[in-house]
C-alpha cells in the first residue's frame, strides 16, 4: 500500500510525542514496586519536561543514520555508544566495558552482562520503526544491530518485538493483529513472548487489573522495582524477587496489558502502564509511542501535549564532542527523520518528487509477518535468492561475530564464550559465505596467526571452496592452546581471510579473555 507523506509525518510526530509524554509521566515511579493510582503528570512542568533516557539515546542513533544510512551496523553503533552515551550504569556500562576490552558486538552485550535481559534496548525501538514504516522485516534487522551493543537474549527479543509492532503500526491498527506480527519475529517460548501472551489472555478473559499484574510477574519475575531496596525493606507478598536484570519480559507484558486494558484511550492506557510499577518510564514511553503511531500526533489530547509544549530535554548525550546535533523539539526531531527515510529505505521504495512529499511503499497483511521457516532447499542455485541471514539465526547466536566485506561475509563462532583457560584447548569456527553481491564461486584462504606461547593444534592454514549455492560456505575450525610461555590475561589472534584471485583481504581480530 501507499503511505502518503502527510499521514506518515503525523504518525512520526505522534510517535515521538507519545514517547515524550510517557517518559515524563512514568519517571517519578521508575524503580518502584506497587499498584499505583496515577491519573496525570505528578511533576512540576512549569520549566519544561525533565530529561529522560528513553528518547534521547535514539537521537544518537539518528546521528549515526544521518552519516552512514543503510550501511549502519552494530560496530558503528558501538563506536557511537562509546563516544556519545554518558551513562555507565548496568547494561549501558557493561556494553562499554566489554567493547573497550576488545569484545565486539554481539559479545559486548552477551559477555558477563547480568543486565542483558533488561529494558535498556527495547526503549530504543522507535527510531527503526520510523525509518522503516510498514517494513518490520527491515526495522527488526536494525533493532537487532542496536540491541546487541549492550544486550542479548530477552533484552534483545524485547527490542525486536517492539520494533516490529511499531513499524507495522504505520499501516495496521488492530491490536491482536499487531501483537501477532510482533510475536512472529521472536521465539514462541521466550519469556518476552510468554508475558505478552499472558497479558492478552488476561484481557480476553476479563481478569481484574491487579490480578493481571501479578500473573505477568509470575510468568517471568523481574527485579526492577526492588533494585534500590535492602532485603529487609522488601515487602513480602505475591511478587517474588526475580533474578537481577531479568526485567524486559514482564515490563513489556505490562505495556501490552495496559494497551489492551486502556481500550483506545491514550491517557488511560499510559497511566495503566505506570500503575503496574517497575520500569514505569520505559513502559509508558514505549506504549505512548505505539499509540502515537497508530493515532497520529493530531489525535493525542491537548491535555497531555500542552504541559510539554513539544520540548525535548536530554540527559544521556555527551554534547562536548560535537558529534551529535540535539533537536530542541519533537517537531524538529520529526523533520530530521523525514529527511533520511528515503535514503534509508532506498529510492526504489520512495518517489522523492511526489506532489506534497514522497510516498512510501509499505507492506500490508501477511507480508508484515516474520519468516519462521527457511524458504529454500539447501545447496540449490543461489540466483535470485535472498542472501541475508535470517533474523532468527542472528538472534540465536550471541557468541557469533559477523563481518561484511564487498566479496563475502565472515562469521567467527566463539563456541559460546569469549574466555579461555590455561592449558585447555579452545576452538573457533570461521565461516565465509557469499553475501549476494559478487555472485561468484570462489576459493577462500584462511590463515591463523597466534602470539608466542600459543600452540596451534592441527591446521594453521586452510583453503576451501565457497560456492554461490544457497547456504554453502567455506569453513575452517582452528584449535589452539596457551602454554606456560604465554602469560597474558588477554589473548589476541588474527585470522587472515582472502579470496583466490582477488586483491582484497579481510583480517579479523579475535579477542579472548583469560578465566581461571
Amino acid at each position: 500500500m501507499k503511505l502518503d507523506f502527510v499521514t506518515f509525518k503525523d504518525k512520526v510526530h505522534g510517535c515521538w510525542t507519545g514517547k515524550n509524554i510517557g517518559g515524563v509521566l512514568g519517571a517519578p515511579y521508575e524503580c518502584k514496586r506497587g499498584l499505583f493510582d496515577v491519573e496525570f503528570y505528578t511533576q512540576d512542568l512549569s520549566n519544561g519536561p525533565p530529561p529522560n533516557d528513553d528518547l534521547d539515546l535514539q537521537i544518537i542513533w539518528l546521528a549515526a543514520v544521518e552519516r552512514y544510512g543503510r550501511n549502519l551496523n552494530s560496530s558503528i553503533l558501538g563506536e557511537y555508544w562509546l563516544s556519545f552515551v554518558i551513562p555507565h550504569w548496568v547494561e549501558y556500562g557493561m556494553g562499554k566495558n566489554n567493547m573497550r576490552a576488545g569484545l565486539v558486538p554481539p559479545l559486548s552485550g552477551f559477555t558477563d552482562n547480568i543486565y542483558k535481559d533488561s529494558c535498556g534496548c527495547f526503549i530504543r525501538s522507535e527510531i527503526w520503526a520510523c525509518l522503516a514504516p510498514g517494513h518490520p522485516e527491515i526495522a527488526t534487522r536494525y533493532a537487532y544491530e542496536d540491541a546487541i551493543v549492550d544486550h542479548a537474549d530477552e533484552g534483545m527479543y524485547g527490542e525486536v518485538f517492539c520494533a516490529a509492532i511499531q513499524s507495522a503500526a504505520f499501516v495496521e491498527s488492530d491490536k491482536d493483529r499487531l501483537v501477532e506480527i510482533g510475536l512472529s519475529y521472536i521465539p514462541d517460548d521466550c519469556a518476552v513472548a510468554l508475558c505478552i501472551k499472558e497479558a492478552r489472555r488476561c484481557y480476553k478473559e476479563n481478569v481484574p487489573f491487579a490480578d493481571m499484574r501479578e500473573n505477568i510477574h509470575k510468568t517471568a519475575p523481574g527485579s526492577f522495582g526492588i533494585q534500590y531496596k535492602k532485603l529487609h525493606e522488601i515487602e513480602s507478598g505475591d511478587f517474588e524477587n526475580g533474578r537481577p536484570g531479568f526485567d524486559a519480559p514482564e515490563n513489556i507484558g505490562f505495556l501490552i496489558a495496559a494497551w489492551y486494558y486502556g481500550e483506545g484511550d491514550f491517557g488511560k492506557s499510559l497511566c495503566m502502564a505506570v500503575n503496574c510499577g517497575e520500569d514505569t518510564d520505559c513502559t509508558a514511553a514505549t506504549l505512548g509511542a505505539l499509540i502515537g503511531i497508530i493515532s497520529g500526533g493530531k489525535a493525542i489530547p491537548e491535555k497531555w501535549t500542552a504541559p510539554l509544549n513539544d520540548k525535548i530535554s536530554t540527559m544521556c548525550i555527551d554534547k562536548t564532542s560535537w558529534g551529535v546535533w540535539v533537536p530542541d523539539t519533537v517537531t524538529e526531531l520529526t523533520d530530521r527523520i523525514l529527511r533520511v527515510v528515503p535514503c534509508f529505505l532506498g529510492i526504489d521504495m520512495c518517489d522523492l518528487f511526489a506532489t506534497g512529499g514522497y510516498e512510501i511503499e509499505a507492506h500490508i497483511g501477511d507480508a508484515l509477518l516474520g519468516s519462521k521457516n527457511d524458504e529454500y532447499l539447501q545447496g540449490i542455485s543461489g540466483n535470485n535468492i535472498d542472501k541475508d541471514i535470517k533474523l532468527r539465526d542472528l538472534c540465536a547466536a550471541p557468541a557469533v561475530v559477523r563481518y561484511e566485506h564487498p566479496a563475502f561475509r565472515v562469521s567467527v563462532d566463539y563456541h559460546g564464550s569469549p574466555f579461555f583457560q590455561t592449558g585447555e584447548p579452545r576452538k573457533l569456527t570461521v565461516s565465509v559465505s557469499d553475501n549476494g553481491f559478487m555472485r561468484q564461486q570462489q576459493w577462500i584462504n584462511l590463515r591463523l596467526y597466534a602470539p608466542h606461547g600459543v600452540s596451534v593444534l592441527g591446521g594453521r592454514e586452510f583453503c576451501a571452496p565457497m560456492n554461490y549455492n544457497h547456504d554453502d560456505k567455506a569453513e575452517a575450525i582452528f584449535e589452539f592452546v596457551d602454554t606456560e610461555a604465554f602469560t597474558g590475561g588477554k589473548l589476541e589472534l588474527l585470522i587472515d581471510i582472502s579470496a583466490v584471485g582477488r586483491h582484497s583481504s579481510a583480517p579479523v581480530k579475535v579477542v579472548l579473555m583469560r578465566k581461571e
